[in-house]
């Protein structure tokens, strides 16, 4: 849970810190569902509820509308992004070129440290993936950061500045739209732990053509888990 911290309480982390802080946690709430699709942010309640000034928040949301979690326009102020299986597939697209590209440059040129840093997340992985199986609700959110971990070390061996930040906007993205199954009796991430073994398998093995492939299959899986499911609309709903 968020602690409220006071301007002055905060001064000594520097107001950049203090927005960085009001940012990471706004996105928390905002994928977490906290604020859903199309929700009005208004500054002086946020400011209030996070203890922090007025412009620290619309610094914050200005950050925010950069990652395409909250829009602004023109004397409307800031919303939360919509939700839609139109955007959750366009996202998926630009998702799947970018870690596909990661990975591939991981698996080339990773070396043993790159290896033990993905065993070791697939490891704690498939721990949480049978407490899931076990309890799909209270076992969401640990298997979501661990899923996490497991994406991460995939391509942490990519030297791409640019790919590597997009990638983890585009993640996040994604995530808001994963936490979407949680209405549904099945998590994805029990269905998922055959993909996650098979990504493992290839990328250990070096075999990038076939790592790549499997990878971006299982990314896919996800918007089919939503949309098989109905748990998605087509697109947004229209602003009143």
């Amino acid at each position: 849970m968020f602690q409220r911290r006071t301007e002055t309480e905060s001064e000594s982390d520097g107001p950049r810190s203090l927005i960085e802080s009001t940012y990471e946690q706004l996105s928390l709430d905002i994928v977490h569902g906290k604020y859903g699709p199309g929700d009005k942010l208004r500054l002086q309640p946020l400011s209030e509820n996070y203890g922090v000034s007025v412009g620290t928040v619309r610094e914050s949301l200005s950050l925010l509308v950069s990652d395409g979690l909250v829009l602004t326009q023109s004397q409307k102020g800031f919303r939360v992004a919509p939700m839609s299986l139109v955007d959750f597939e366009d996202l998926t697209k630009a998702r799947v070129l970018l870690e596909a590209s990661a990975l591939r440059d991981s698996i080339v040129s990773g070396k043993d440290d790159w290896e033990g840093r993905v065993v070791q997340a697939y490891h704690q992985l498939s721990l949480a993936e049978k407490r899931l199986e076990a309890n799909p609700i209270a076992g969401f959110e640990i298997w979501e950061q661990r899923n996490q971990e497991f994406h991460d070390a995939l391509v942490s061996a990519s030297s791409s500045r640019w790919v590597q930040k997009f990638r983890v906007i585009l993640y996040k993205q994604a995530e808001r739209y994963r936490r979407l199954s949680t209405a549904s009796r099945v998590s994805p991430g029990v269905l998922a732990h055959s993909e996650h073994e098979k990504i493992f398998e290839l990328a250990i093995a070096r075999d990038a053509d076939a790592a790549v492939e499997a990878l971006s299959f299982h990314i896919w899986s996800a918007v089919e888990f939503l949309k098989g499911r109905g748990l998605i609309l087509e697109s947004p709903d229209k602003e009143g």
